[in-house]
Order: C-alpha cells, then sequence, then structure tokens
C-alpha cells in the first residue's frame, strides 16, 4: 500500500470518528477514548487491506491432497508429506526483489519443519534428476536468509537437467524481467501430477512429476495472466508452445489460482493467455 493512500485513509478514519465521539461523550473522557479507539480501528482497517493485498499469490486451500503451509522470507510454500515435494510454491516478485549481490547459496538443505519421511540431498544422489528449484535463488539475491531458504528441499523437485538449466531458467529470468518492467508480478508454480504410478527417487521415495507448471500474474496497468505447463523431459520448444490459460492450469492442476481476486478481474484474466502481451 502507497504511504499517501495509508495517510488520506486515516485520515478520513480520524475525522469520522472524531467527529461521532464530539456528539456523544463527556468532556473529560472524549480525547482518551476517542484516540484510543481510532488507533485500534485504523490498525486493523489496515492491516486486514494490507494482508489481503500481499496474499493476491496464494491459491485456495487443497480439496483433494494433503498439504502442509511453509512460510518463508521470499515465499509460501504448500508442502505434501506424502509425495515429499510441494504442491505449488507462491510468491510476490517486486523489482526490488528482481536483482540482488547476495551469492548464490552452495548446498542444499533437509528441512527440519517437516515431518520425515522427507527429502534429504541424498536422495538426488546418483538419480539422473537435478535439483529444480520452484522459487528460484535468483528471485532471492535481494537477501541472505531469502536465498538460504530457496535452497531447502520442500522448495525442490526432482526436474530434468536440461529442462531445468534450458526452458524452465528461461522463464525464470522472464519473471525478473517482467517484475522490473512492470514494477511486480505474482507467481505461483509446482509439479504437474499424472493419474499413474509415479517414478520416485531414494530411499525416501521423492516422487518424480510428470510436468511442471507456472503462473504468472501482473496487475500494473491493464491486469493480465499467463501459464505455462512443460512436460518433465522437454523444454527444447520454443515458449510459446507451452502458453496455457490460467483456467487450463487450473483445470489440470485442480488448483484454484489467484481466489483474492475480484471475480470479474479473475474471470478475464485467467480465461485468455498471450506471450505477446508481455513482450
Amino acid at each position: 500500500m502507497r504511504n499517501s493512500e495509508t495517510s488520506a485513509g486515516i485520515s478520513m478514519i480520524s475525522n469520522v470518528l472524531l467527529s461521532w465521539y464530539n456528539l456523544r461523550q463527556p468532556l473529560r473522557i472524549k480525547k482518551m477514548r476517542g484516540v484510543l479507539l481510532i488507533y485500534v480501528f485504523t490498525l486493523f482497517f489496515f492491516s486486514c487491506k494490507a494482508q489481503k493485498e500481499e496474499q493476491i499469490e496464494i491459491p485456495e486451500p487443497l480439496k483433494n491432497g494433503k498439504e502442509i503451509i511453509l512460510h518463508r522470507k521470499g515465499y509460501v510454500v504448500s508442502y505434501n508429506p506424502e509425495l515429499k515435494i510441494p504442491n505449488w510454491v507462491a510468491w510476490h516478485l517486486t523489482a526490488a526483489h528482481a536483482d540482488g549481490n547476495v551469492k548464490r547459496y552452495s548446498s542444499y538443505l533437509e528441512d527440519e519443519d517437516v515431518p520425515h519421511p522427507r527429502a534429504t540431498p541424498e536422495d538426488y544422489k546418483g538419480s539422473g534428476w537435478s535439483h529444480g528449484h520452484m522459487c528460484p535463488a535468483g528471485d532471492n539475491k535481494w537477501d541472505r536468509k531469502a536465498m538460504r531458504e530457496t535452497f531447502l528441499l520442500t522448495n525442490m523437485c526432482p526436474q530434468d537437467r536440461s529442462l531445468n538449466s534450458g526452458l524452465w531458467n528461461r522463464i525464470e529470468m522472464d519473471c525478473r524481467k517482467w517484475a522490473k518492467k512492470y514494477g511486480d508480478v505474482y507467481i505461483v508454480c509446482g509439479p504437474v501430477l499424472l493419474n499413474r504410478k509415479h517414478e520416485t527417487i531414494g530411499t525416501h521415495n521423492i516422487v518424480v512429476p510428470e510436468a511442471f507448471f507456472k503462473v504468472i500474474l501482473c496487475l500494473q496497468g491493464t491486469p493480465k495472466a499467463i501459464g505455462f505447463i512443460i512436460r518433465n523431459n522437454e523444454g527444447k520448444k520454443k515458449r510459446d508452445q507451452y502458453v496455457n490459460t490460467v483456467d487450463d492450469v487450473e483445470r489440470i492442476t485442480g488448483i484454484n489460482f489467484f481466489p483474492s481476486l475480484p471475480d470479474e478481474i479473475e474471470n478475464e484474466v485467467e480465461a485468455y493467455a498471450n506471450l505477446n502481451d508481455w513482450k
């Protein structure tokens, strides 16, 4: 929320409440009670509004499947304790966070915030699969803790090496470019699991997704959104061949994205996607 908007809102609420108290309260208690009520009401009003705005990127709770919600400094993850991978990872990428001087962390980390059994670095060794970041390290060079938390294994899935270093990385760079261009974007990504028996890796049976999704929302100017779905053995084609609408991604994943948007905006942006609108 902009400071000017906050100040204007506080001033408006203050004037209304003070007028009400001037009419109804004895003189000796007007000031004390009036100031206290104004303070409490104003904090409640603007904290609720700010919280709602900051949670635009958070999907609706899952109707099917288990999830543990973990709040990190740079992202939020819905972790699936049965699959030992995230259901989704969501974050708000601003222009200020799209770059930074923090160096890339050097180790992959077991996440002690989730129950056993859980992914360990040893599960990936010799598997032939790479550590596929969902929220990328490149989006968290603005803070040391945020950078470190991207290397938690609850933020990763087993991912094809060529996809990880190729098209997936290209889309991550696109998101940073769009955050700088538009000021900010909202991003959700995660695995796509087909209705079949899944490959697993390691002694803890970490599930290997059949594909990945990513949806991006921009509210600056004319609101727009775009989605991508890429199989976990592809990524050699042009980006536009993997473009989907957010509605398409919702249908495939069963996840309801951006539920806090007003219905008229959500319905419009989720039904249409064109990569040319982002160039």
